[in-house]
């Protein structure tokens, strides 16, 4: 079935404009509004696309990570309490909820169960799945370490880490040294210290020194928006520092967003973060 969806339809993966190629990155796993997040089906889909999607990892009561992006389980899933506080167990018995809240006989994700499934399923060359850590370095522990090892080792070619917090990208890519890693370096205050400061070569430095081996760097949209208007392109400084960037999150694919797409379009970012890759690519080829 992956493999005729490779062949039939490719919508939601890129814009290319003048020259340069954008991709649309699936926000959660989402390919279209109102995606249920994090399923198997949607990555597996995405990968045998050639596309590039992200998914959330946070730690819960067991060796490991959950497939998942909020603290507690109430909104997302059929279950209720911090994810921190849920065994393997209790998560395997849950089912994810659709945007309505309803449930879905979708399952909850472990970094084991996610590594299997790369590891059973086609990619294009071009696909790439994210792994974005929500979870800062002293909540990991070395036996969440040797199980996002064994799970992702196999397929490290495949995904691309990344997390606000780099020690902790840099304690897990040690682990599976061949896999790509990125760096988001506007937590913690960082966009609230920037606008004050407008220190926007320091910002660029200061992050580069901070991931020396990202590959790509993730900037809130607004906050790349605010330096152009402030007379700064800081893509192209990331560019020349020889990081890609990707702007997020664009969540709804609606007339007002085009203004903004169409800047960040025009600044040549390499990724655009959306929860609706193929109606964000429909509005601006409409």
């Amino acid at each position: 079935m992956i493999e005729s969806l490779a062949t039939l339809d490719r919508s939601g993966i890129a814009i290319d404009q003048a020259g340069h190629k954008t991709w649309l990155k699936w926000h959660r796993g989402h390919r279209y509004a109102g995606d249920i997040s994090f399923t198997g089906q949607r990555i597996a889909e995405a990968m045998a696309l050639g596309a590039s999607v992200e998914i959330d990892l946070v730690r819960f009561n067991g060796a490991g990570f959950a497939v998942l992006h909020d603290e507690t389980l109430n909104k997302a899933t059929t279950g209720e309490g911090r994810v921190i506080e849920a065994t393997e167990s209790e998560l395997r018995a849950l089912r994810l909820r659709d945007p309505f809240g309803e449930p879905t006989a979708h399952k909850i994700m472990l970094i084991d169960d996610l590594g299997h499934l790369l590891r059973g399923i086609g990619r294009d060359g071009g696909a790439v799945l994210q792994l974005d850590l929500k979870e800062d370095s002293p909540a990991i522990r070395d036996e969440d370490i040797a199980a996002f090892a064994a799970a992702i080792s196999p397929v490290a070619q495949s995904v691309i880490l990344s997390a606000g917090d780099p020690e902790a990208v840099e304690r897990l890519s040690l682990s599976v040294p061949e896999m790509p890693i990125g760096y988001d370096p506007c937590h913690h205050g960082a966009i609230e210290r920037l606008k004050e400061s407008r220190d926007f070569d320091g910002f660029v430095a200061d992050a580069v020194a901070a991931s020396p081996r990202a590959r790509m760097i993730y900037l809130h949209h607004q906050l790349v928006l605010f330096a152009e208007d402030a007379g700064y392109d800081l893509v192209s400084a990331f560019h020349r520092a020889g990081r890609s960037i990707d702007a997020y999150t664009i969540n709804s694919a609606i007339p007002a967003a085009l203004p903004v797409v169409r800047r960040l379009l025009a600044l040549k970012v390499d990724q655009i973060t959306t929860d609706d890759p193929v109606g964000l690519q429909a509005l601006l080829l409409g």
